[in-house]
């Protein structure tokens, strides 16, 4: 009897307070931190399309940072990426929206692992590769691009200016495909401004990339990819 009274007395109705309180810290604390780490440090993606075969398959987890691991070296300490890096691309126009929105949207992907987005409606993120920086020229022949860097008198092809090889996926066209055909495997050439980057599918067939969006912003590059570990065996650095 005296058990069942204590459980409705004062002193243990406290207690039962704090110890909700301390879940409550606790899990503020962790969503906190979860925050600082996918924001500045590293978080982990999924690939959920192909666009990006052969080099990533639907499937493969990635890790990613906003900051450059002590094994790279770039030429551009302002950047964390180079020509040929793999990178996460977020295209849902964030700033637009409200604030409470967006603390709602990171409060669901903090529960949901990022799988689940209250503003993928109006958006989403895209795994790409940047073949071009600010003030390069740039073409396309054949669905291969040659880029003229910034400051040089000659240009390359996109895989001679890359940290790391690659192989695009060049699809089949019929010999009837005339260049002036949308989304051929042609494009005029163009100087990137400022604050311009060209990012690309590495399956050629694919335009859901700078080919469609034009050039992107600074801003919507928010990590770099550098380390593929699943599956076991395709664990690769980038």
């Amino acid at each position: 009897m005296f058990s069942k009274l204590s459980q409705y007395s004062y002193r243990e109705q406290k207690n039962k307070r704090f110890r909700l309180l301390k879940f409550f810290i606790f899990i503020l604390v962790v969503y906190i931190l979860y925050n600082c780490l996918t924001a500045f440090l590293f978080s982990v993606w999924v690939v959920d399309n192909n666009t990006m075969q052969p080099n990533l398959n639907e499937g493969d987890r990635l890790i990613f940072t906003s900051f450059d691991p002590p094994w790279k070296k770039s030429n551009d300490n302002s950047l964390t990426f180079s020509r040929g890096s793999i990178v996460l691309i977020d295209m849902r126009h964030e700033k637009d929206q409200i604030m409470p929105l967006r603390i709602l949207d990171g409060i669901v992907r903090f529960f949901t692992a990022q799988r689940i987005s209250i503003l993928s409606g109006r958006g989403q993120f895209h795994v790409k590769r940047v073949i071009a920086l600010p003030g390069d020229e740039i073409s396309m022949q054949n669905y291969i691009f040659r880029v003229k860097a910034s400051g040089s008198s000659f240009s390359l092809t996109e895989f001679e200016l890359s940290g790391k090889p690659y192989l695009p996926a060049i699809p089949q066209v019929s010999g009837l495909w005339d260049d002036s055909i949308p989304f051929s495997g042609s494009m005029n050439t163009i100087i990137l401004g400022p604050d311009e980057y060209f990012v690309i599918s590495d399956d050629r067939s694919i335009t859901n990339d700078s080919r469609t969006w034009g050039s992107i912003s600074h801003s919507q590059i928010t990590a770099k990819a550098i380390l593929r570990f699943w599956p076991l065996n395709k664990i690769e650095l980038f």
